[in-house]
């Protein structure tokens, strides 16, 4: 924790750079900010540095889930020591939210941020987006600390796709392709005619399926240019990695032959025209703009990016309450989306179809096969209870935010897009508001479930077990 700590005070660092370079008042909150962080991860590091761990299945499950409360505890003094916030408890839902690449937020007026502020905004996206554990796997073990159970705790999805024997090679492999995509689309958004910095910060934004905008209006106010480059760059976050990888290697019949990618293909493809042909029909909207509207919000949420190019509440009930569905949906494993994910949905789908071959035949073996090899039962179990737990904590949580004072529908959504990782919402949450207006409790509740969402629910509740903490 202590290692990480002086990493986080590096990148508070890089932000010095960014708000000496515009000459603005955020200078001052993140040399105090990097100061604190470096001070005390330095000496907690002195503390411990002659202590040699076992990294096990326990600890992992516990560094995994501790890592992104103690990174947004530090990563929330910038926006409180500038007062850029009215409260710590909103500055650690704005950094939580970057660092978990949620996207909600609680500042109204984005645009009357410094450049510094809008650059950490952005950057937490960047470290939360492949995952921060991913990242420190390659350094880690220099300190004795061992990363493959790490990883396995903290990778997102059903599996984790190994690129290389190494974990720590597997880990450069991901960040490599990461930071390729990024590179790409800042250049294919500055030509045109988007500035370097919000071209950096929205790309920071898309590749993590983060969503935060450097303008208050998130991507409406942007050329049409710009907002398909956001779609395609927003679809190829919700791929698998794995997938890129390969790509990059000249093998794409690995796209064609994968079921996941191909079922996430043809559900963008489908919702977004239902909703295109509903907005002709009924707003007589001209094709081309109803087609971008449509096709952008799909894929911001099916991907969990939560950038917004129009008001989807406004639209026909049926329309926005089809987005709301998407908001449990996610894209694909192995990828830098948040939600349920697509294969659990697939293979679930699959499982209950053959369940009727079963009772016909009820001495048959029917496994579920998935890309041509057969699943074992033990992990359509873990889907099962995934899926259960998930929905179970949904309508738990939305009456809990009830009863703290808001109406059903904005509880609703405000769990649904928190638990998912998207940001907009509906109601009072909607795309064209935030999540200030709130009480504290709410925050603090939806800060809790976006930590939950973003490490799938498991590898955060295991700490809670009684038998967790018993010797074994």
């Amino acid at each position: 924790m202590s290692v990480l700590a002086l990493i986080e005070s590096i990148f508070m660092i890089l932000c010095v750079l960014i708000s000496f370079f515009y000459c603005e008042g955020d200078l001052g909150c993140f040399l105090k900010s990097a100061f604190i962080t470096l001070v005390v991860g330095g000496i907690l590091f002195l503390i411990t540095k002659n202590h040699r761990p076992e990294m096990h299945k326990r600890e992992a499950f516990l560094v995994v889930s501790l890592v992104w409360v103690f990174f947004s505890i530090f990563g929330a003094l910038p926006y409180w020591i500038g007062s850029y916030v009215p409260s710590y408890t909103n500055a650690f839902f704005e950094t939580i939210s970057g660092f978990t690449t949620t996207g909600a937020s609680v500042i109204t007026d984005i645009e009357s941020l410094p450049h510094g502020i809008l650059f950490w905004r952005s950057l937490t996206h960047l470290l939360g987006g492949m995952g921060i554990l991913v990242l420190t796997v390659a350094i880690l073990p220099i300190f004795g600390f061992g990363g493959m159970a790490m990883f396995n705790a903290e990778a997102a999805g059903v599996t984790v796709d190994k690129l290389h024997p190494r974990i720590k090679e597997t880990a450069k492999r991901l960040w490599g392709i990461y930071m390729l995509l990024i590179a790409l689309e800042i250049i294919f958004l500055m030509l045109g005619d988007m500035g370097f910095f919000d071209a950096v910060c929205h790309s920071f934004g898309t590749l993590a399926s983060g969503g935060f905008s450097t303008k208050n209006d998130s991507i409406m106010g942007y050329s049409p240019y710009i907002q398909y480059v956001i779609i395609f760059f927003m679809f190829l976050a919700g791929v698998n990695f794995t997938l890129h990888y390969f790509a990059i290697k000249g093998n794409l019949k690995k796209f064609i032959q994968n079921q996941e990618f191909k079922f996430y293909l043809g559900l963008i493809l489908l919702i977004t025209a239902i909703i295109t042909l509903t907005l002709i029909l009924k707003n007589h909207a001209p094709f081309e703009h109803s087609f971008r509207d449509a096709l952008f919000q799909v894929v911001s949420v099916i991907t969990s990016t939560g950038f917004v190019s129009a008001d989807y509440t406004a639209w026909p009930s049926y329309l926005w309450m089809l987005i709301f569905g998407l908001m449990f949906t996610g894209a694909c494993v192995g990828s830098t989306s948040g939600g349920v994910k697509i294969l659990r949905h697939l293979l679930l789908f699959k499982n209950s179809i053959l369940e009727f071959k079963r009772m016909i035949h009820p001495s048959a073996v029917i496994p579920v096969r998935y890309n041509k090899e057969a699943i074992g039962k033990d992990v359509i179990f873990k889907i099962q209870a995934f899926v259960v737990l998930y929905f179970a904590i949904f309508f738990a949580s939305t009456i809990v935010l009830a009863f703290l004072g808001l109406d059903f529908i904005s509880s609703m959504g405000a769990v649904a897009t928190t638990m998912g990782g998207i940001g907009p919402g509906l109601g009072k949450v909607g795309p064209v508001d935030n999540f200030a207006m709130l009480p504290d409790a709410a925050k603090w509740v939806l800060s809790f479930l976006m930590l939950l969402g973003r490490l799938e629910l498991f590898t955060l509740l295991i700490i809670f077990v009684p038998a967790f903490w018993k010797n074994q």
